[in-house]
This record gives C-alpha cells, structure tokens and sequence, in this order.
C-alpha cells in the first residue's frame, strides 16, 4: 500500500511537469497570435503550481503572466514582473527581463496616465464636495457610504461626492502601482499619499508618508532656468537640453539650475494634520517635534508645528512658535503679520498694530495688512459707541465722542484706501463706503457706490 501511494505520488508529480510544459506551450502560441484570452486561460490552470514549478519553466512562466495580465488586472502583472526580474536576478541568467522591461515601461505609463487622469477629474469636483462636507461637516467617509441617498437634501451634491472619493481612489491605486512598476520614481508614493488624504482614506496616506520618510524622499528636482533676454524675466525652460538650445539661439542668457524646495517638511506637517484629523492630538505633536531635532533651524518645519497649533486652537504656543520664526527670518513679512493676528484675536490692539506695521515696513504692498491695520484700528470703535449710547442726553459729551470716532475712521482710511488699492474685494469697498458716508465724502461715496453694486450683483 505504501508503495502505491509513493508511485500515485510521483505520477501526480511527473502529470504536473507536463501539465506546466503543455500550458506554457499554449500560452506561447497564443500570444504569438494576440489572442491573449486563450493566453489567459492557459496561465491560469497552472497558477496554482506556482510555488512548485519546475525551475527551468519559472522565468517563462512568468514572463507570460504579466502580458495576459497586463492592464486588465496590473497588479498581478506587477507582481508577475518583479518576480521574474527577482528570479533572473538570482539566477544570474536574463533570457526574458529585458523583453519584460520594454511590457513594464508601457505599463507604467498606461497606469500613470489613468492616475493623473483620475486625480485630475477628481480636482474638478472638489468645490462641490467641499460645499457637501461644510453642509453634512460631521460625516465621515465610512458614514457616506452608507448613508441613504433619498435621506439627504442635497441629493447631487451627494452623488458628486461618491464620485469623487472613487477619482482619488482610484488615482490612490494607480499611482502607487506605478511606484511599483517603478521603484526609482517615488515621487509617485507621495502622490498616491495625496490622493489617499484627499480622499480621507488617512490609514491608506499614513502609510505612504512615512514611507516616504523611511525612503528618505525630499521630491528635490532641478529646474533648467535661463533669462528671457527680450523680458528679462527668468522662466523655467523645462529640460537641460532645451535650455541649452535656447541660450545657444541667443533668445535666452544666464543659464542656472535651481533645485525645488524640498518635501519633507511638507510630508511631516502632513503627517501632522492626518494624525490630528484621527484624534491622534499627542501622536502629531510628537511627529513634529522629532522631524524638527534633527534640524531644529528648518523654518517649514517649525511653521509646520505652529500651523498645528492653530488646529488645535492653542493661540499662545503658536504665538511663541511664531517669535522663534522671526528669530530664524526676521526679514518674513508674513511671520509678522501671523503675530499680528494673533496679538487681534487676544484683544492685544497696539501690539497687533504694531506687527502690522512691521509686515507692510518689510513688504509695502502686502494688501492683508494693510485691511488688518485698518480693522485694529478701528477695533477701537466699540467702546466709544457704547460711551456715546450712555451719553445720548448729553449732547456736549455725545458730540465730543462722535468726534473722536470721526477721528477713527480719519486714521483707518489710508490704511483701507492702500489694501483696496492693492487688491480691492466686496470687503475693502464695503469699508470704505461706510466711513466716506460716515465723514460725508459724498464724491468718493458716489465713485464707489455703483462699483460695490455690480461687485454684489445687483
């Protein structure tokens, strides 16, 4: 009895081997012809003998699977190909990888195509989804989809949405498949992270950020740069060879190479914000705290960790964070405008409009400070109308506050007349309308009136 089972066994064994030889044969032929569906079916009867092929079919055998998998099921073929790349590796014979190179750089191609495609349809909708996650600000996305389509009032908005997550899905996929296919270009892990936290599929984007971390990524490119001769303006002329043919054409001059900033502070903020996005408070501080030890001057790095303060609402350590910044950049006139709004928002007026002040000194035409400066001032306003409101029967006292609040608005109007000047919006006209009606500057009153009209539509 022990013998027969021996002998079933190696018949079994020997029915495999010929059972892998014939498949491949059939697979072999069918390719030959493109008739990958026949290719197919022979591949996948000899699947499950993978583990136990006979060496000397295992390249082929691989090889074959990645082209009748190819871009119907990438994954597989990606597995197929690095397999064989692997096996001939070990082998240190290469009869197939370089054929499986040219399938692999037609694929990777195929796969970063549908995810740009995928991650750039999905940017056309995120306005709405926007809008639809301010309406409904508590659901998640795991509540989305099972939420009941006829039980929400934005019907449309809700179908765009469910939309959209698929996009960055399938984006999220495509792009790391592309990693996979190639493993130099890891710029593509970072934008599989990207889709991933767009998408709110944080698990997923975690994962990929530190990834990246582990890979040492930066994202650092070069930028081939050259100065229009007509303009003098300096543009970026895409690669090193056009550039050189440009400035060799005599239309450009001073070639340089600029280095893009680095990532990784950008990961690590990200990192952070996904961390807290999970409730992980403590978890993001850290994360930050230890990316800046090992380079405490990196500035991103330390406007990363205040940002987070501001999520989590702790104005006075990002106040502190900011002072550190103006120590590291005294020159950033946004560092001191930061400081501003937080010294405003902490009933702090004069040290608010003193950073203003500072910030429009360092960048003379930075608009947000100048409207800044002009509501600190006239943040002033309250306590004088509240006075004139107790002093209604007394109408020396009451015109004497009148006069002062006269002499308010009198001090904010340059400030507002710059900002609107510099980047005029339905705030800044709005504003000063109400103190050219106020000091009854009628002329510029009626210049500005049909203008605030058309800006509101009406």
């Amino acid at each position: 009895m022990k013998k027969q089972l021996v002998a079933l066994s190696l018949g079994l064994i020997t029915m495999g081997m010929s059972a892998q030889k014939d498949e491949l044969k059939i697979a072999e032929k069918a390719l030959k012809k493109n008739d990958v569906a026949t290719a197919r079916t022979a591949i996948q009867s000899i699947e499950s003998m993978e583990d136990t092929m006979e060496a000397k079919y295992k390249a082929k055998y691989y090889f074959f699977k990645g082209q009748v998998y190819g871009k119907t099921n990438v994954e597989k073929a990606v597995a197929a190909y690095n397999s064989l790349f692997d096996y001939e590796q070990k082998t240190k014979k290469s009869k197939y990888s370089s054929a499986a190179k040219t399938k692999v750089t037609e694929l990777t191609q195929f796969v970063s195509k549908k995810a740009i495609t995928a991650y750039n349809n999905g940017l056309k909708l995120k306005p709405t989804v926007d809008e639809f996650y301010r309406t409904y600000n508590d659901v998640t996305i795991d509540d989305l989809l099972g939420l009941s389509a006829e039980g929400l009032k934005n019907y449309k908005n809700y179908k765009t949405t469910l939309q959209y997550h698929n996009y960055l899905e399938v984006a999220t996929k495509n792009f790391y498949l592309t990693y996979q296919l190639s493993p130099t270009d890891t710029s593509f892990v970072y934008n599989a992270a990207v889709s991933a936290s767009l998408s709110k599929d944080y698990d997923t984007s975690l994962e990929y950020y530190n990834k990246l971390l582990a890979l040492g990524y930066t994202g650092i490119t070069t930028q081939y740069m050259a100065t229009n001769k007509e303009t003098g303006v300096q543009e970026n002329l895409g690669g090193k060879t056009q550039r050189d043919l440009m400035v060799k054409s005599g239309d450009y001059i001073t070639p340089e190479n600029v280095p893009t900033p680095s990532k990784k502070s950008d990961i690590v903020k990200n990192i952070g914000y996904i961390l807290i996005a999970q409730g992980k408070t403590e978890e993001a501080i850290v994360a930050i705290k230890e990316a800046r030890k090992s380079n405490p001057k990196d500035l991103n790095l330390l406007l990363n960790e205040a940002q987070l303060y501001i999520k989590l609402e702790d104005m006075e350590k990002f106040g502190a964070l900011m002072q550190q910044a103006i120590e590291l950049d005294p020159k950033n006139p946004t560092l001191f405008f930061n400081l501003g709004v937080v010294n405003q928002n902490e009933e702090k007026t004069e040290e608010a409009i003193s950073y203003y002040k500072k910030a429009i000194e360092l960048d003379p035409e930075y608009g947000d400070a100048y409207m800044n400066l002009a509501v600190a001032i006239l943040s002033g306003e309250q306590a004088i109308v509240n006075e004139m409101n107790e002093n209604l029967s007394n109408f020396k006292k009451y015109d004497e506050l009148q006069g002062k609040q006269k002499e308010l608005y009198r001090k904010a109007l340059p400030f507002l007349e710059k900002a609107d000047n510099i980047k005029r919006s339905p705030d800044t006209v709005k504003s000063l309308l109400n103190i050219f009606d106020i000091l009854r500057m009628e002329e510029k009153a009626d210049v500005l009136r049909p203008i605030y009209k058309k800006m509101r539509g009406m």
